[in-house]
Formats: structure tokens, sequence, C-alpha cells
């Protein structure tokens, strides 16, 4: 019952809410250019969904690419940074620096270095900078939440740095690590759409440029069914990662 009321709820909700702003516009006749109506971005969603299914996969793969880049850099720069205060220190202010960055300040930066004739690598790599932090909070968090007490068993049984990083301070960063990479997943899909509204190219023909294209011809209803697409995009891969998630901590606490 509880898991019944738990999917209804939430289905009711954005129904009525969808429901008020069709009849708003039908009332209103608000013109579709400004506010089209549900139904009408229904309507457009059908007939471009082959366009906006390619764009979509086109914004998805970019956004995996620049997870597993973030993923990688980011783990490596946050166990240097656990595994010695001076590193952390050092490298410190520059994470903080890269993160109140906004993208779309140094997209065009990136673009020239990346080469205009492969605006797909800017791309990538602006998206790559807005799931960094997400990626290294969470495994540098999870590699400094270790019980003391354990620490200090281990020590005493003689236990060497390495055994201690693989059978303990990892073990303990799993779920900080998991849910690190959970969030960064949701960054990665935005910041792979803001990344191409910043490089101003439509080589990678992803959902942004779609969205860029139906408004500067007002096919607002368009532009709509591009930003469903996405949010739909985004929410499935955060629930994807969230099974994952659960059953990766399942598995790795029965070890």
């Amino acid at each position: 019952m509880k898991a019944l009321t738990a999917i209804a709820a939430p289905v009711v909700f954005i129904g009525l809410l969808l429901a008020a702003w069709e009849t708003a516009c039908r009332v209103l006749e608000v013109p579709s250019y400004f506010l089209p109506a549900p139904s009408a971005i229904g309507a457009a969603l059908r007939d471009n969904f082959p366009l906006l299914a390619q764009s979509g996969w086109n914004t998805l793969a970019t956004a995996l690419w620049a997870l597993l880049a973030a993923s990688i850099v980011a783990s490596l720069l946050a166990l240097a940074a656990g595994l010695s205060g001076l590193v952390e220190q050092a490298i410190h202010p520059l994470v903080i620096t890269l993160s109140v960055t906004p993208i779309i300040a140094i997209a065009p930066i990136v673009t020239i270095w990346a080469g205009l004739e492969h605006p797909e690598r800017a791309v990538v790599g602006l998206a790559a900078v807005v799931a960094f932090f997400p990626i290294f909070s969470g495994v540098l968090t999870g590699l400094k939440s270790t019980d003391p007490d354990l620490e200090r068993l281990f020590d005493l049984y003689g236990a060497t740095r390495w055994q201690k990083l693989t059978r303990l301070r990892l073990p303990s960063a799993a779920p900080l690590i998991l849910q690190g990479h959970k969030v960064a997943a949701s960054l990665a899909v935005v910041g792979a759409v803001v990344a191409e509204f910043g490089a101003g190219s439509g080589g990678s023909q992803g959902l942004a440029w779609r969205i860029l294209e139906a408004s500067n011809r007002l096919q607002t209803a368009k532009a709509f069914a591009a930003l469903f697409v996405l949010s739909v995009m985004g929410a499935g891969l955060y629930a994807l990662l969230q099974v994952a998630e659960r059953r990766a901590l399942v598995w790795w606490r029965g070890r």
C-alpha cells in the first residue's frame, strides 16, 4: 500500500499541474509561441521524436564520457589528498576555485584549446568540470570518515598503509563514493547542455542545439519537448545509478 501511494502521489500531483496548465492556456488564449499547452508540447514531441531522440543520445553520450573522465581524475586526486595532508593543502584551493567557476565563462577558452573543428571535446571537458567536485568531495570525505578506533586496531596489528587503504578506508568510504557519483551523473547531464550552449557550436547536435534552434524559430513547443526529453534522461540516469548504488552497497556489506 505504501509503495502504491508513493507512486500515485507524484503522478496525481503532476497530472493536476498539467491539467491546470492546459486549462489556463486555453481559457486565457495564451499564444503558443509564448507558452504552449501540454497538448501542443506532446504533439511536438511526437512529431519530432526521432530528431530529439538522436540529439538526446548525443547529449547522453557526452555526459557519460564526461562522468567517466571526472570519475578517474577526481578519484585519483581525492585518493592522493586523502593519503597526504600536504597534497590536500596544495590542491584544495584549486578544487574550490574550479567548483565555483561558471563553465559558461570558460567555455570559449576551452573551445579554443580543444580546437574549433572539435567542439565535442570542449563539451566533454566542460561537463567533466561540472561533475568533478561531487566525486572529489565524496571520495575525500569518505576516506576521512573512517572510524578512529578501527584505525588504531589496524595499527595495533601492524597493518601496512596499503592494507589500511584497501581493507578499511576504501570500504568505509564506499557509500559516500557512490553518492558522489550519483550526484555527479545528474550534474554531468546539466553540464553537457550548458557546455553545448557555451561552446556556441552545433557540431555536437545535442539537445541544447535543438532548444536554441527551436527558440530562434519561435517553436516554443519543440523547445519544451526537448526540455522534457532532457528531464526524463537526467531522471532516468539518476534512478539507474540509485538502483546500482543500493545493489552495490548490499553486495559490499555482504562481503
